[in-house]
């Protein structure tokens, strides 16, 4: 099994989108995978058209003392599950420095290993205890950067945290995100990628509003609409993963 983690220290950068698009695709080609929404406000969980069940307890999650495997739930996707997003969850941050290390959240995701071949984590915006315990259980950290010149400081507040962290910053794939080529500065940094973005992947997620529609449709653009430009951009996208992450190539 392995972890695909959709993160960025910036909020609205399409991070969701991409997280359910690439667990739609991975599931598409035969890999039973989960999608784990970490975000209070569960857009991935809206789009996967998740009903309301049981509620998490995540004090109880931290503490070992609720299985994780009894929250999943299946997708009308095939291969396809979700573990839902709860309110309870703006809490984790706070729960999880309350264990130590940082491999608390990996060590929730191991019973997974008999049930699922990738796991893909829809991450909160938050440069937090919580995101140093994704650095540690994501086998690749995804990064979607709007071309402009604050998502790229961003990118590179995150490169240098999960660095020091001990980390090995070829696990960090960026990719550029929302990109509209009506832009001048888009184009610009599209044609002079900067220094730490050196290894994004080739994959452009185009500003498009299919990609909105997602919230009407409550489903991965794969699902209805498979020959438009933003889903080709998000095959690519998983190609490129694929590509790296090595299990799947």
């Amino acid at each position: 099994m392995q972890t695909l983690a959709l993160y960025h220290l910036k909020g609205g950068v399409g991070k969701t989108a991409a997280a359910v698009n690439l667990a739609y695709l991975a599931a598409r080609d035969g890999y039973p995978t989960l999608f784990w929404d970490l975000d209070p406000q569960g857009a991935g969980s809206w789009y996967l058209e998740s009903a309301p069940g049981q509620t998490i307890d995540a004090a109880k999650l931290v503490k070992g003392k609720l299985a994780v495997g009894r929250l999943v739930r299946p997708t009308r996707f095939e291969n396809l599950s979700l573990m839902p997003a709860d309110f309870s969850l703006r809490y984790l941050d706070i729960l999880l420095r309350k264990v130590q290390g940082q491999d608390a959240l990996k060590r929730l995701l191991a019973p997974f290993r008999e049930m699922f071949t990738l796991v893909v984590l829809d991450c909160p915006p938050s440069l937090s205890h919580l995101a140093a315990n994704i650095f540690a259980a994501a086998d690749a950290v995804a990064v979607p950067i709007v071309p402009s010149h604050l998502s790229v400081r961003a990118f590179e507040i995150v490169h240098q945290e999960y660095k020091a962290l001990g980390h090995k910053p070829r696990r960090l794939h960026p990719f550029f995100s929302m990109v509209d080529r009506r832009r001048r500065l888009h184009n610009a940094l599209l044609a002079e990628t900067p220094k730490r973005l050196k290894r994004r992947m080739d994959a452009v997620i185009p500003y498009a509003s299919v990609i909105e529609q997602m919230g009407e449709e409550r489903a991965p653009l794969g699902a209805f609409a498979p020959r438009h430009p933003a889903a080709q951009a998000y095959e690519s996208l998983w190609s490129d993963l694929r590509a790296r992450m090595g299990e799947f190539a």
